[in-house]
C-alpha cells in the first residue's frame, strides 16, 4: 500500500469536484493510487514540459488528477484534481 497525500490545492479541487458530480470518480482514482500508482487500467501518463516528473489520470474529459510519486518513501502526493490546462 502507498500513502496518499493531498496538497492543499487538491483538497480545494476535491470540493469543486463534489459540486459537479465527479467526487466518486476522483475517490476511485485515489483508491487505485493507494494500491499502486502505476497500475493500468485506467491508464496514466507521464507529463512533460513544466510538469515533467508528474503523472496524471483522467477524471473527466476536462479534469485530470496530477500526482508525484516518491518511490523511496512509498508515497503519492496528489497536487491537483482540476484542469491543469487553465
Amino acid at each position: 500500500m502507498w500513502e496518499v497525500i493531498l496538497s492543499k490545492k487538491a483538497q480545494e479541487d476535491l470540493q469543486k469536484l463534489k459540486g459537479i458530480g465527479l467526487f466518486d470518480k476522483a475517490k476511485q482514482l485515489v483508491a487505485i493510487l493507494r494500491e499502486n500508482p502505476f497500475l493500468n487500467p485506467p491508464p496514466y501518463e507521464k507529463l512533460v514540459g513544466n510538469l515533467k516528473g508528474l503523472y496524471s489520470r483522467r477524471i473527466s474529459i476536462k479534469h485530470r488528477l496530477a500526482y508525484r510519486v516518491d518511490k523511496e518513501n512509498n508515497t503519492v502526493e496528489i497536487l491537483r484534481m482540476w484542469s491543469y490546462y487553465e
